[in-house]
């Protein structure tokens, strides 16, 4: 058990779920920021700088607490691809993402009851087996994965879409990085186990 107040700046079902089955005693407090995409930014960046944006919102409004911020960009071939919102955006993502590989950027961003900001990037590469118009048509009904950077859902049926998966975090894909995360609380005696 700990004294300090954990807010996870997300509105995310999938990032609330992540944190709560490691153990976390936390609250949620969505940052509503605009999400908007710099072009001179790298999709990493981006990630990057959403994950602080958001972070440093719900910061200033929870001043004795740790906030966590996190965002995920997907890119292929330094192309971003958003959450499509729509069925018909998504399956038109799927087709572009079918034989191809894409990476998936993780960003978090924490800040402590000191105010001391820590931020990393765990990025997830994804080789996509080849897809015919009928299993693309078939995941989106199925998964609805339209709120989903990618339209992917891999804690849902998405592996089904994928021939390979590359990165050190296997939770990152999810959208929340929860190896360096858990360190990094830990670090500041936020830990499930004590």
């Amino acid at each position: 058990m700990h004294a300090r107040r954990l807010i996870l700046a997300s509105s995310s079902p999938y990032r609330r779920e992540q944190l709560r089955s490691l153990g976390f005693d936390f609250d949620t407090d969505s940052p509503d920021i605009v999400e908007n995409m710099n072009p001179d930014e790298s999709p990493c960046e981006i990630a990057l700088r959403l994950s602080r944006e958001k972070a440093i919102v719900v910061a200033a409004r929870h001043t004795e607490s740790v906030v966590i911020g996190a965002d995920q960009v997907a890119e292929i071939r330094g192309e971003v691809l958003s959450k499509p919102g729509t069925e018909a955006k998504a399956r038109t993502m799927l087709a572009k993402l079918s034989g191809n590989q894409a990476q998936f950027h993780s960003a978090v961003t924490v800040i402590d009851q000191q105010r001391e900001v820590e931020s990393f990037v765990e990025t997830t590469g994804i080789e996509f087996r080849c897809l015919n118009t009928s299993e693309i048509a078939k995941y989106v009904e199925l998964d609805q994965p339209l709120n989903c950077a990618g339209a992917i859902k891999s804690e849902s049926r998405g592996s089904l879409l994928f021939r390979r998966v590359t990165s050190s975090d296997p939770s990152a894909l999810v959208g929340l990085p929860l190896i360096q995360l858990s360190q990094i609380l830990r670090s500041i005696g936020i830990n499930p186990l004590n």
